[in-house]
């Protein structure tokens, strides 16, 4: 996947066609379905892959996984609404070279029927036809725990990135939501939503540092969540990814934070230069953004310093990663 390139105008004929026949972002969710759709489905799968190609000779693989349970099943929609202003942000203001985009949805698989999705990485407008394809469930357990770790295993073990193979470069995950991970990833939730067999139970911590080998990792909580500034949940995901924990008091500034975010791992800007191009594009979103992200840049590492020792045996991930530590629980 990956190939094509993003257009505003296709985008904007689409949702206008939308607006004159009434349907909707999202009419698979919509229409009532109640299963992951198949082009979603992380079953079976073996790599979702960003690779390099001599359309896209450089590509940046950017994966955003946002959870659809209760509050938060606004997220996607705000997405979907933004995605020119972060495709202007990544392409014309050069934040990212060939930008590969992933969108996702966690759910809560001891309870929930759709816990997992996992679109394509994609180049063109067939990011928006992911989205549209996601299962807005908004279930849950109401623990304040879903499943995060579970969605953090398939990126870890199922992805395939060139700019990690060839570049020793780490991609980008962005984790939008607004509660706990789960202490552990389950070997039952593995085999029954990715069908993988796993002799035991991996230690949340563990799989953070396995995916962090191919990925820069980071979580954000937006205002208006049912959780937004507890204490409890942004100490624990400060505790597993340091201070690339971003809290967001405007969801509708989503997208230009994730822009942002990139081009300062890219080194393509700094904070004043992004907020000043937010500006340029005609977004308010500036003094949120700058807000949200004062912290974050310090402690950036996009390049993986001497590349990737490869694992060998059959929990090696199809990305080169390590099979990571486990816990008996």
């Amino acid at each position: 996947m990956g190939s094509g390139r993003w257009s505003t105008d296709v985008y904007a004929a689409a949702a206008s066609y939308r607006a004159a026949t009434g349907t909707s972002a999202f009419a698979y969710s919509d229409s009532g379905a109640r299963t992951v759709h198949a082009d979603l489905d992380p079953k079976g799968v073996g790599a979702r892959e960003a690779r390099d190609s001599a359309e896209h000779p450089r590509s940046t693989p950017i994966a955003v996984l946002f959870d659809v349970t209760g509050s938060m099943r606004g997220v996607p929609r705000q997405l979907q609404t933004k995605l020119p202003q972060l495709l202007g942000l990544l392409l014309r203001k050069g934040y990212a070279a060939d930008p590969q985009i992933l969108f996702g949805a966690v759910g809560d698989a001891t309870c929930d029927r759709v816990p997992l999705q996992i679109g394509q990485f994609e180049s063109d407008n067939r990011m928006d036809d992911d989205l549209a394809k996601i299962v807005l469930e908004g279930g849950g357990g109401g623990q304040r725990t879903e499943s995060y770790e579970l969605a953090m295993y398939f990126m870890a073990r199922h992805t395939a990135l060139d700019a990690v193979r060839k570049r020793g470069r780490r991609g980008y995950l962005f984790l939008i939501g607004d509660e706990l991970p789960y202490a552990a990833v389950k070997p039952k939730e593995v085999r029954a939503v990715i069908g993988d067999e796993l002799a035991e139970p991996i230690a949340v911590e563990a799989i953070v540092a396995e995916l962090q080998r191919s990925w820069d990792v980071y979580y954000i909580l937006p205002s208006g969540a049912a959780h937004a500034g507890d204490a409890t949940i942004l100490g624990r995901w400060r505790a597993l990814l340091g201070q690339n924990v971003i809290e967001l008091d405007d969801l509708d500034a989503v997208c230009e934070t994730i822009a942002l975010t990139v081009g300062l791992g890219e080194e393509a800007i700094d904070l004043a230069a992004g907020v000043a191009d937010l500006a340029d594009l005609g977004s308010t979103a500036g003094a949120t953004v700058g807000r949200a992200l004062a912290t974050v840049g310090a402690g950036r590492g996009a390049v993986v310093r001497g590349g990737l020792p490869r694992p060998s045996g059959p929990a090696a991930d199809p990305a080169g990663g390590p099979a990571g530590g486990t816990v008996r629980l």
